[in-house]
């Protein structure tokens, strides 16, 4: 049973909800300044513009999306915590069924089916699907043991981990795909083997160089390191040489199957992205145009930024997708390096605060949502940084918080604040 909302209300990890409110309006600042224009009607806020009139707006629509967020805080602190268990597969099952929908009665918008529309308001289902897979994963790792789990189980938690993003993939939104790989790391915290990490990172490394330089190097540097290894320790050319020999025919199908995948599996545009990424001067007016433009932004601001409202390159829209996914720009050039360092601060701290709410969860299912929390924010701020200064791909992907858009508000609402929910009544449970 829920307690009473002063009682409740002391409970909540309110340092949390501070920097949460803080990244907020940081946040609905840059959407504003990323839409603003002087010579629009609505260029000093209001203006006496109709609701109508003021709907154009971005920075207005996202007042609306922060509203709405906070009665949605107010309907998920709430609710008792036990819901968020008991109902977890409930709630990922539907989320299933609507990922399977989605692509078959959405409108094609960018090459993807991933919306929703409902009268005025468009929804992203894949943004909900990370916070109910979290609850799901962590519903199901609460009964078992990572560290001596059976294979059955194995193959479980890796079909509930995976079954979103592939659903995700169909509607041709393979940026949300990926945040799911974030999981691995509260997996590893629940015991799962490092061995796993190291395997998947090793992979990543050889597919990128495989890309880089020729391959017959790569092969030929693999091998030399696998027979130096055997050259200076019999014991293990003994008794891991049948390994060894599996590791070196995966690498060299790897390096070899690459090709394969780069041109026959990958998209045009998603191959366009990588070759951007790996070389910014491969397409500088087609892919490559929203990386330099973000780039030029971020670096024009110097040290404490041009100032509120006059960023050239945000005023002349050079930079498509500012007030989404190319945010963190607008902040580079209205607030320079100073700004950036405290958007990054501010996320460092809310990620800090994260863990150690998670850490203090009595309960394994509390421990692994809070860390899916973590990985889930700490993915998307990493890669979206990391695109808008060209050290990522550019895959569409929001910054939370700060991005303009009411489900990736509402997604990351509701992911923090099941959280901060379950902290709550766990506090709760300790005084009883």
């Amino acid at each position: 049973m829920a307690s009473s909302p002063a009682r409740y209300s002391r409970s909540l990890d309110w340092v949390t909800v501070l920097i949460y409110v803080v990244m907020l309006g940081l946040g609905w600042l840059s959407v504003y300044a990323a839409s603003y224009s002087p010579d629009a009607p609505a260029g000093g806020l209001f203006n006496g513009q109709s609701f109508g009139e003021l709907m154009q707006y971005n920075w207005f629509k996202q007042i609306l999306w922060i509203g709405t967020a906070l009665v949605l805080i107010v309907v998920l602190v709430v609710i008792d915590y036990k819901a968020y268990d008991t109902f977890a597969f409930v709630l990922y099952g539907i989320m299933i069924v609507l990922l399977i929908v989605t692509p078959f009665i959405a409108r094609p918008i960018a090459g993807s089916r991933s919306w929703l529309e409902l009268g005025p308001v468009r929804l992203q289902p894949a943004e909900f699907a990370k916070f109910i897979t979290a609850l799901a994963v962590s519903r199901y790792m609460a009964g078992i043991n990572l560290r001596h789990q059976h294979f059955r189980d194995q193959l479980v938690l890796a079909g509930l981990t995976l079954l979103p993003p592939l659903l995700i993939i169909a509607a041709n939104e393979t940026g949300q795909a990926l945040v799911f790989a974030a999981f691995l790391l509260a997996y590893f915290r629940e015991g799962m083997s490092p061995l796993i990490l190291i395997i998947l990172a090793a992979a990543g490394v050889i597919l990128i160089l495989a890309l880089l330089v020729p391959k017959i190097w790569l092969i030929g540097a693999v091998t030399l390191i696998l027979g130096g290894v055997f050259a200076f320790n019999t014991k293990v050319l003994r008794h891991h040489l049948p390994v060894a020999l599996s590791v070196w025919a995966v690498v060299v199908g790897m390096v070899f199957g690459v090709d394969f995948f780069f041109n026959q599996v990958l998209q045009p545009h998603q191959r366009k992205r990588i070759e951007v990424l790996i070389n910014p001067s491969a397409d500088p007016l087609g892919v490559g145009w929203n990386v330099t433009q973000s780039k030029i932004a971020i670096g024009s601001g110097g040290l404490v930024g041009k100032g509120f409202l006059q960023g050239t390159q945000t005023k002349f829209d050079f930079v498509p997708e500012q007030s989404t996914d190319f945010i963190f720009c607008t902040v580079g050039e209205e607030w320079g390096w100073a700004g950036t360092m405290v958007v990054i601060g501010l996320f460092m701290a809310l990620l800090g605060r994260v863990l150690y709410v998670a850490e203090r969860q009595k309960s394994v299912f509390g421990r692994t949502y809070g860390y899916c929390v973590a990985s889930i924010i700490f993915f998307h701020f990493a890669i979206n940084v990391g695109m808008t200064i060209g050290l990522a791909p550019v895959v569409g992907i929001p910054l939370p918080l700060f991005s303009y858009g009411g489900s990736s508000l509402w997604s990351f609402t509701t992911l923090l604040f099941i959280l901060l929910a379950i902290d709550a009544y766990r506090k709760q449970d300790l005084v009883r």
